[in-house]
């Protein structure tokens, strides 16, 4: 599937901005199940400075300054991207078990929990990174007592982070505007709601209290406009969900076609479905604070009023809307 996606951040300051600096994750990855074919980054006012570096986790990140005043800020990124469904992903689509031969090789997941536990000699896994307690997703015994049901004994763990997946789904509200973009994950499962960054962070949480890695993915998801409706330009969101580190029986090949190599499987707890060609992946970290859209310091600007818009479409749609999408050299929009 090919998706169009643009981003736009607009920020409105009172009183103005005398100097700043930020830095964004908004260029898709490029991985086995997507290719990023084109990609682009708008920034008015023109930075003083920019660069493009690759981040710890692998993921594409853009710095920039402001060294001029400015009461508006406006970023905009488009990019297309090319997506495909894993097998192992289509296979959980229909019926969220291990019956297919990538999914029959994995480990039971106490298997795959010995594996990280810390041995004098153990070879460094870029998985250890996603074992600890991270800025939004605590370590605690709430999150055990929650996931254990899901983790029984010998149960392969990607059929456990399955059954997971659905059981927070059932358990929380989806519910805009009932946290906040810091709400650590344990008080997101304490009042039941949140947005899907909430689901995801107690997804992950609830992995790594058994002594799992599980990472946080930030991205994007098609969606589909009431029937007789058009699409409309602007209205998405960005989204967010799991991702669990699986690994194939001894011997066994990874969903990735390597023998022995463990591999990253992903969830989408808020709309209890693994993500699939209708999704787009930006960037991956142990939470939301390591893959924020965009973030940065100011001098100035006490006051602002932030706009978002998002718009995914398949790349058929987009000549029919060509003249209604953001874009780089449409003028900024006024609110």
């Amino acid at each position: 599937m090919l998706l169009h996606v643009v981003h736009e951040t607009c920020y409105r300051y009172t009183p103005m901005v005398e100097n700043a600096h930020h830095v964004v994750h908004l260029q898709p990855a490029s991985n086995r199940v997507q290719q990023v074919l084109q990609h682009s980054l708008h920034i008015d006012p023109a930075p003083a400075q920019q660069r493009e570096v690759i981040d710890v986790y692998g993921n594409s990140q853009t710095f920039f300054c402001l060294d001029t005043g400015h009461d508006m800020l406006r970023v905009v990124a488009d990019s297309v991207v090319k997506t495909s469904a894993s097998a192992v992903t289509d296979t959980l689509n229909t019926n969220g078990n291990a019956t297919t031969a990538a999914n029959c090789s994995a480990l039971p997941w106490e298997q795959v929990r010995e594996r990280f536990r810390y041995r004098a000699g153990t070879a460094y896994s870029q998985a250890w990174e996603f074992l600890f307690a991270s800025p939004y997703v605590p370590r605690d015994d709430a999150f055990v007592q929650f996931a254990r049901p899901s983790f029984v004994s010998g149960r392969p763990l990607a059929e456990a982070a399955h059954d997971l997946m659905g059981r927070i789904h059932a358990a929380m509200t989806y519910e805009s505007n009932s946290t906040e973009v810091n709400t650590p994950a344990l008080a997101a499962l304490y009042q039941g709601k949140g947005v899907c960054q909430d689901f995801a962070h107690v997804m992950v949480a609830c992995c790594r209290a058994m002594g799992l890695p599980a990472r946080y993915v930030s991205g994007y998801m098609l969606t589909q406009p009431p029937p007789g409706k058009p699409r409309l330009i602007g209205a998405d969101a960005s989204h967010a969900w799991a991702s669990v580190y699986c690994m194939p029986a001894a011997g066994a090949a990874s969903a990735d076609g390597r023998a022995g190599d463990g591999y990253w499987l992903d969830f989408d707890p808020t709309n209890n479905r693994p993500p699939g060609e209708d999704y787009v992946t930006l960037a991956t970290g142990r939470d939301f604070l390591d893959v924020s859209p965009l973030r940065g310091v100011i001098r100035g600007g006490s006051r602002h009023i932030l706009k978002v818009a998002v718009t995914v479409e398949p790349l058929d749609e987009t000549a029919a809307n060509i003249g209604q999408r953001p874009s780089a050299d449409m003028p900024s929009p006024v609110f």
